[in-house]
């Protein structure tokens, strides 16, 4: 739980929103909005996609550096390596029409941070300034514990990364939806996902979701208070800053009736009235 010392916070002068302008149900404004609501002292602004808004060098280079930072092997630990031609021609692409959205490719979530992070002109590298820049990119961390690469939601810092096609991809479906699949696969049958969905059907995100702009509110969150108490997470599962870990858990502490937990009420009101 966070520090309820406001000796040890840091309140943010500026909140900078970056939209994912591939997330045809990601509505920025409306969170924008709501951060506003909470803490009116901070002024809230909204921007194009973090790379559109800061970077003017060469697409080119950009892209190569994007390139380097993709995972290649889930199962080994991150090694640098020299990008083939065409993964720069793809960033390439995805750089020109950010709407396109991208699918099916797994990048380094601390070094694609390094990335963006040097783009950030020094007036605004700030602990006084919150990035949060929402991205269609998948990123993940390795986990020694397991040996493999796990799928992110969020990485906060400077910037907070979060990910519109990690909130669909990182927390697990159902438990019925893995017991369906490996009943089947014993089977010898290979039924496609979007047919497994439709046995758990609104049990979990998934992508251009309606639901998607109300989830995102305390993803947003969580890299505000990560700013404020550098502790973005809660232990209360109904509360907004809930780390969820499957889908269920997302849905029920970012719809439920409860906003956050009776000491996040507390910081929150606390914040607001300095």
């Amino acid at each position: 739980m966070p520090s309820t010392s406001s000796s040890e916070w840091n309140i943010p002068t500026d909140v900078f929103l970056y939209n994912d302008p591939s997330a045809k149900t990601l509505a920025i404004e409306e969170i924008a909005s709501h951060i506003r609501g909470l803490f009116p002292g901070m002024r809230v602004e909204v921007r194009r996609d973090f790379i559109s808004h800061h970077y003017r060098g060469s697409t080119e280079e950009l892209a190569e550096k994007i390139a380097r930072t993709k995972v290649r092997n889930v199962s080994d630990p991150f090694e640098s390596f020299d990008p083939l031609l065409g993964e720069i021609r793809f960033e390439e692409r995805l750089l020109e029409r950010p709407e396109s959205g991208i699918s099916g490719v797994l990048y380094d979530a601390t070094r694609l941070h390094l990335v963006l992070r040097e783009m950030i002109p020094e007036e605004e590298l700030s602990l006084q300034v919150v990035h949060a820049a929402f991205t269609s990119r998948l990123f993940g961390t390795y986990d020694i514990a397991d040996a493999r690469y796990h799928a992110r939601v969020i990485l906060c810092g400077y910037p907070s990364m979060i990910s519109t096609s990690g909130i669909v991809e990182a927390p697990a479906k159902p438990r019925e939806y893995y017991l369906m699949r490996e009943k089947l696969r014993a089977l010898g049958e290979d039924v496609p996902a979007e047919v497994l969905k439709e046995q758990i059907q609104g049990r979990f995100l998934d992508y251009d979701d309606p639901r998607m702009t109300e989830v995102m509110k305390g993803y947003s969150l969580q890299a505000l208070f990560y700013a404020i108490t550098h502790e973005p997470f809660c232990e209360d599962p109904e509360c907004r800053l809930y780390n969820s870990h499957w889908q269920e858990e997302v849905l029920a502490s970012q719809l439920g009736d409860k906003e956050f937990c009776d000491e996040h009420v507390s910081l929150i009101r606390r914040i607001s009235d300095r």
